[in-house]
């Protein structure tokens, strides 16, 4: 890591640093275009208006966001906005958001999302889309909810799903393995006494616990910051990712006990079942194509239980495993994710779009 900037890169260097102090900072941080097409309590759907006609052979995506995170990761910024991507291929493209969460949340569960919000999202957009079938992009959680959502109502008209940094297998974490023998000491309780006192997990929390999944970069941010002064690219990359972690909201305090116990302490879900209250949750139901990008440095996500829902899919025509360099957050929004996943997204979509005929009849 060279501290010491070269004489020819002091210009460069500078420029950024005025930018950066004195007009506010370097990233372009205005959100792609978008207005709202469907609102109800934690579910709002929002088509982003493109500044160009539509194709007629592309069917409308549906970005999935994770609880808690940001629907940002999918517009970051300018520039390095997955949202601004598709639409530049002309795909009618479409955001699910589930706004604040507060306290008095604290009753809702993960079935609220999987088989009421997202459902009804799939929905609103094959509607507003004159009755074409929805192509899903979720990344972390919303992938898994958007999968589970497939397999509770396998008669939505989804065409497809791609997946980003979606976790099937907690097993495979091993940044949760130092928390287990904790965990089994205490038999769960220690958990489930704290998200039920806190009625979830506030937003600070879910804030410096993203934080600690990269901790070594956090602690060399300064140094990196000081080693890239003349690097726009990265340092704006760096703003964006800081408004991003600055903006996590909290989890629902049920939501919470059921990521705890059935995905951190029991695993359910990489049976290839998941118990939603009284909902029971196949994921041999899903009868689509599905795409399922790993990161390779993602801690949170790691490829192995990422790539895990091959198992759980058996009925899917297609699975397609794919893994590119980033972490949690790189492989879906980072400088390198136009050129891996955003490409393999592109191919997969294409490669399973309706014939022409088919879409204009679906119209």
């Amino acid at each position: 890591m060279d501290l010491v900037l070269r004489p020819e890169r002091i210009p460069s260097a500078a420029a950024n640093v005025f930018d950066a102090v004195v007009r506010g900072g370097l990233a372009d941080l205005r959100p792609t275009p978008r207005r709202i097409i469907d609102e109800a309590p934690k579910r709002t759907v929002y088509r982003y208006l493109a500044g160009q006609e539509r194709r007629q052979d592309a069917l409308p995506v549906l970005l999935v966001p994770p609880l808690a995170a940001p629907s940002q990761a999918f517009d970051l910024r300018r520039g390095c906005s997955l949202a601004e991507h598709l639409m530049a291929l002309g795909h009618p493209t479409y955001l699910l958001e589930y706004g604040d969460i507060a306290f008095s949340d604290r009753d809702l569960g993960l079935e609220h999302w999987v088989t009421e919000i997202i459902p009804t999202a799939v929905r609103r957009v094959s509607e507003d889309a004159g009755g074409a079938p929805v192509q899903l992009v979720g990344w972390c959680l919303g992938g898994i909810m958007a999968l589970l959502s497939v397999a509770y109502e396998p008669e939505l008209p989804v065409n497809s799903a791609a997946l980003v940094a979606s976790p099937f297998d907690s097993r495979q974490v091993r940044a949760m393995s130092f928390v287990r023998p904790l965990d089994t000491l205490t038999g769960g309780l220690l958990g489930t006494a704290i998200y039920r006192a806190l009625g979830g997990a506030p937003a600070p929390l879910v804030k410096r616990a993203f934080q600690l999944t990269s901790f070594d970069k956090y602690l060399t941010r300064p140094l990196a910051i000081l080693s890239h002064l003349d690097d726009r690219e990265f340092l704006a990359q760096m703003e964006a990712v800081d408004r991003f972690t600055d903006s996590m909201h909290a989890y629902p305090g049920r939501t919470m006990g059921q990521l705890y116990h059935l995905f951190f302490r029991v695993n359910e879900i990489a049976g290839g079942t998941l118990t939603l209250g009284s909902h029971a949750v196949d994921l041999a139901q899903v009868r689509i194509p599905v795409l399922s990008v790993a990161g390779q440095s993602d801690v949170i996500a790691p490829q192995r239980a990422v790539h895990h829902v091959e198992a759980l899919i058996p009925n899917a025509p297609a699975v397609r495993l794919e893994t590119g360099p980033g972490g949690h957050l790189g492989i879906l929004a980072g400088r390198s994710a136009r050129a891996t996943t955003w490409a393999w997204i592109d191919e997969f979509l294409a490669e399973h779009a309706p014939p022409h005929d088919g879409l204009q009849a679906a119209a």
